[in-house]
């Protein structure tokens, strides 16, 4: 019997030795093509007939030919499931094909990281399309954000995909800008604790999560998308880059994606400080820097601080950037010729190299028993073809749509109630539905949900999941009313030769539901998404139009929005008999909705931007300083309609007994509050107790008052709950002139309010001691314990 010869030993296969043990000889043995072959993409899609992938067209990039860079490696592949609708079980046998084709071609064997986007959901067709992260802002609710999360990647894992794009950390700034539909919100302290919720869960999955836009996108000069930045480094500092900090420290994320935008002349891209200096060397991330698509090559098209590509890959390089997507451009042969002509050290293609395949190893893809076969594929006979195949993958099972329904009531914010709502299912006898969004399904969708941001390319192809309209909501929920609808006006229709029709249908109706909005889109297809910037914040199109002679028929109106930014509504702020605001829901969004209109559901949403009262009052946040609120030198009145953290209840609650343990601390201590919230209603009811701290006097101007802390309570009738609180001084610390964070002695405000604008307790109390100086490890949050008791 002949010996088998053993295969030479790799000591980059050993599972037995660490990750960074096994990189560096792996390392060792590359070429430098091989090296840089592991820092880049290709934009493919996956092929609805179970071959592999196609490189993807577009008229950003050049024709990828996968013959000639296989045989050196490839590091990404970017969105197959996203780019062309593709059943998921087909998908998945097509990327587990293109797996095993990359692997055999290279002569390491090393598989691709599949990225997809999961913004609102995994972004493929057939998949739950959960809210966007306005709406998980309105939760104020981590715990539900971190269990959607762990859902969306448990889907993406199981397909083959290691790494999702996603959350947004960015804070608005100016709610002009399109990608605020994208966002969390105004505040950094509930960017933060969401982001990191979501984060938690995804990672919880095995996928990679992607910080991102880091940092200052959201700061852009006027709300235009890609336009300058010019804050200073203070707001930088307290502002935009606390929640990135929080992330990275507390969240276990392995990838940070940079911001197109330039701040005070400094692209993101090419910003060695804060891509190395800051995330790396001062908070200690250790996962990869990704760049944003395209987002190096514009150092050289965009911002004009690179005169080739490969000094563009130079410069990417240089400050920390290790994978360029969504293809290969100047991390191919610009960067090869720039490290060959000694322009650029091949020390930083070693030192991206090493990060890249550190997380590789790290998912287990240097393994010698790694698979190109998915988990979902595991039991399949994937010999059998893919019509065999076809179907027998659920990306949007009940458990999804039930998180999905969780996720959307939770997010609905109840503005303005004149008692009009809950309407009595058996009451409204005529309800008549008018509006733009009354009858259009993908009016609960974000920009980024597969079937606006793929679909809408495949007019033919099915949507793939249940999009129910208002009008099918409202009839399942009303069923002994009649609803009759008129559109009235588009959503960016000029005209007003709808209005009549929908004039006689309010006269004639018990309540009118006025169902307006934006519609989702990309680089002006949309009213709200990314390159859909607003000049101002009036409803788009005639919609405010149409709104004011639905309130001059006298019939109640129910103002109810389906929008990726907040709006000014002018009369109807004061005069509809109640608001409704939804920041696109998701595919159970318009049934959360019909739930809160009826009071199946009590309203518990809070607003994680502020409502402005004038179109035109932009930028402006409730983050403002004295100079930044309204005052009689200026003709301009940023106060808002409804300010930040707002929103009513079918209930209500009571707060009292505030006691303080100590009112003096010193600045290296902390503070111990407790309070008690009653629910005082006949209905259970959601309140959302909110932390906010004035500092009266300090030594550079700060906002009039900016979170701290909260916590959302859930109480029965007659329930109320004891709140005991820990706040750490470290919470008053900013960035003092000399640009380290302190805390400074005196004077403090604790305010316990139901929001920014309707405080109920103050706690006074005073630092004591010397300033002092804090960094990255100062504590980020106040403890809250509650106790519950039923009420005597």
């Amino acid at each position: 019997m002949a010996i088998q010869p053993q295969a030479p030993y790799r000591a980059w296969r050993d599972p037995a030795l660490s990750a960074e043990v096994r990189v560096d000889a792996l390392i060792r043995e590359m070429t430098l093509k091989e090296k840089v072959a592991q820092l880049f993409g290709v934009w493919v899609g996956a092929s609805d007939e179970g071959a592999e992938v196609a490189p993807h067209q577009h008229d950003m990039e050049a024709a990828v030919d996968l013959d000639d860079l296989l045989p050196d490696g490839l590091g990404q592949l970017t969105r197959p499931f996203g780019t062309v609708p593709v059943d998921p079980a087909v998908g998945a046998l097509s990327l587990m094909r293109t797996q095993a084709r990359i692997t055999a071609a290279n002569r390491f064997g090393i598989p691709a990281v599949a990225h997809e986007e999961c913004l609102a959901g995994f972004a493929a067709w057939g998949a739950t399309a959960y809210p966007v992260p306005l709406s998980w802002g309105a939760t104020f609710d981590p715990a539900l954000v971190r269990e959607m999360a762990a859902a969306i990647g448990r889907d993406m894992r199981n397909v083959g995909v290691h790494q999702g794009l996603a959350p947004v950390l960015d804070v608005v700034r100016d709610a002009r800008w399109g990608r605020v539909e994208e966002t969390i919100g105004e505040d950094p302290y509930l960017v933060g604790t969401i982001a990191t919720a979501y984060v938690q869960g995804l990672e919880s999955a095995g996928v990679v999560a992607t910080l991102k836009h880091f940092a200052g996108y959201s700061a852009s000069r006027a709300g235009r998308n890609l336009a300058p930045v010019g804050m200073g480094a203070r707001e930088l500092a307290d502002v935009i880059l606390p929640p990135f900090e929080m992330a990275v420290r507390e969240s276990g994320v392995r990838s940070v994606m940079h911001a197109y935008t330039d701040t005070d002349g400094v692209p993101s891209a090419a910003d060695d400080r804060l891509l190395t200096g800051l995330l790396r060397d001062t908070w200690g991330f250790t996962g990869t820097v990704v760049a944003d698509y395209f987002g190096i090559a514009f150092l050289k098209t965009l911002h004009g601080v690179a005169g080739t590509l490969g000094e563009a890959a130079g410069a990417a390089l240089a400050a920390g950037v290790d994978v360029e997507l969504p293809t290969v451009k100047a991390f191919g042969a610009p960067l090869l010729d720039a490290v060959g002509q000694g322009h650029v050290p091949e020390e930083l293609v070693d030192r991206a190299v090493r990060r890249v395949l550190l997380q590789k190893t790290r998912l287990g893809l240097l393994d010698p028993d790694w698979s190109p076969v998915p988990p979902a594929l595991r039991d399949a006979d994937t010999t059998a073809g893919p019509d065999a195949l076809r179907g027998t993958i659920d990306l949007d099972p009940a458990a999804n749509r039930e998180l999905a329904g969780r996720m959307a009531e939770q997010a609905v914010v109840l503005l303005r109630n004149d008692g009009t709502l809950p309407l009595d299912p058996g009451t409204p006898r005529r309800i008549a539905l008018i509006g733009p969004n009354s009858e259009a399904p993908t009016a609960v969708l974000g920009c980024y949900a597969f079937p606006v941001h793929v679909g809408g390319q495949h007019p033919d192809i099915p949507v793939g999941i249940a999009l129910p309209t208002l009008r099918e909501a409202l009839v399942a929920e009303f069923p002994g009313a009649e609803v009759l609808v008129a559109r009235g006006t588009g959503i960016d229709d000029g005209g007003t030769e709808g209005f009549a029709e929908a004039l006689d249908l309010a006269r004639g109706a018990d309540v009118v539901v006025a169902a307006l909005g934006d519609r989702a889109g990309l680089f002006g297809r949309g009213t709200s998404g990314e390159g859909c910037d607003a000049e101002s914040l009036v409803l788009p199109g005639a919609q405010s139009r149409l709104l004011d002679a639905l309130l001059d028929t006298g019939t109640p109106v129910v103002t109810t929005l389906l929008a990726g930014r907040p709006y000014a509504l002018g009369r109807a702020a004061d005069e509809s008999a109640a608001v409704v605001q939804s920041f696109f829901p998701g595919e159970a969004g318009t049934a959360a909705i019909a739930s809160v209109l009826s009071g199946r559901t009590g309203p518990s949403g809070r607003l994680p931007v502020s409502v402005p009262r004038h179109p035109g009052a932009q930028p402006s946040t409730y983050l403002a300083s004295r100079l930044g609120h309204s005052s009689e030198v200026s003709s301009i009145d940023p106060t808002p309609a409804f300010g930040f953290g707002h929103g009513l209840t079918y209930t209500s609650f009571a707060w009292s007994d505030l006691v303080v343990e100590d009112t003096e601390v010193p600045t290296d201590g902390e503070v111990r509050l407790a309070l008690t919230v009653a629910n005082a209603g006949d209905r259970a009811g959601t309140e959302v107790v909110q932390l906010y701290l004035h500092d009266p006097v300090a030594s550079v101007v700060q906002p009039v008052q900016r979170l701290i802390g909260y916590v959302r309570l859930d109480l029965a009738p007659g329930e109320r709950a004891r709140i005991r609180s820990v706040v750490p001084a470290d919470l008053a610390s900013f960035t003092g002139r000399a640009g380290k964070r302190v805390v400074e002695p005196g004077e403090l405000e604790l305010r316990l309010g139901a929001s920014s604008t309707e405080p109920r307790l103050t706690a006074r109390v005073t630092l004591t001691g010397p300033v002092r100086q804090v960094d990255h490890h100062r504590r980020l949050h106040a403890g809250f314990e509650v106790l519950r008791h039923a009420c005597r």
